[in-house]
């Protein structure tokens, strides 16, 4: 069988301006295969078709339908248990070699056939572009003081891009609470990002009814800093949706 290298010196000699014969001879095949390459201009590779057809039985062509069955009742079976219990059921007819052939007919069933895959859209942070703000309640760590129970919340900031993150310990979710707590970030950073995002804190966003999209105190916070405020939908926390100048749920790592 002629080479692809073959063929190369074969081109190579005859673009040097030798004869046929003596490129064929370099090449190491005959005048007449040599003609056959020169008249093609393509390498052996290039020369074979792609064959479509199988080139042996599919032992699991007769089982297909009971594999089916088992693969709509759990579309996450593995192939190395359905192969075990073929095995078991059909004693001495399937072997262990055959385990990629069944692999391979499992993942088509699941492009095909099977259930349809969730949809993820990853979020792109980009460095300095956004903040996060929320409240924690911390009520089940169950810290005391001077064995007293100390009742209160933290404060959490959040930068998404690098999960750099600060709080501040506070008592109620109040706007005061918000206010402390970001502007401590913001000083603790050294700097203000171009947005900052919370979910539908009552101390910074306006009851749904009402025609303002954030208090005028927090809007007023907002503009001192420069910050874009951003909030999530109603009733959507912690989930991805479509929001109001927002493309995903709250993220603080933890």
């Amino acid at each position: 069988m002629v080479t692809d290298r073959q063929v190369r010196i074969l081109m190579k000699e005859l673009q040097s301006r030798r004869t046929l014969t003596v490129a064929a001879a370099r090449g190491g095949m005959d005048v007449k295969t040599a003609r056959r390459y020169r008249r093609l201009g393509r390498l052996p590779r290039e020369c074979r078709a792609e064959h479509s057809w199988r080139t042996r039985s599919d032992p699991f062509a007769e089982v297909w339908d009971e594999i089916r069955e088992l693969l709509e009742v759990n579309p996450g079976l593995q192939a190395t248990t359905i192969l075990e219990h073929l095995q078991r059921r059909y004693a001495g007819r399937f072997a262990d070699g055959q385990l990629r052939t069944l692999q391979r007919r499992m993942k088509a069933w699941r492009a095909l056939e099977g259930p349809a895959k969730e949809v993820f859209f990853p979020q792109r942070h980009e460095p300095g572009a956004r903040c996060q703000s929320d409240f924690c309640h911390l009520s089940k760590l169950q810290v005391t003081i001077q064995g007293q129970r100390f009742e209160h919340l933290l404060y959490h900031f959040v930068l998404p891009y690098s999960n750099w993150k600060t709080g501040t310990i506070c008592f109620s979710e109040s706007f005061e609470s918000l206010s402390e707590g970001l502007q401590n970030a913001l000083l603790q950073l050294g700097g203000v990002p171009r947005r900052h995002r919370t979910d539908r804190l009552s101390a910074a966003v306006q009851r749904p009814e009402h025609p303002e999209e954030f208090t005028r105190q927090y809007q007023a916070l907002l503009d001192h800093y420069g910050l874009q405020g951003e909030k999530i939908g109603a009733g959507r926390e912690g989930v991805p949706y479509s929001v109001e100048g927002y493309d995903g749920p709250l993220e603080f790592a933890g």
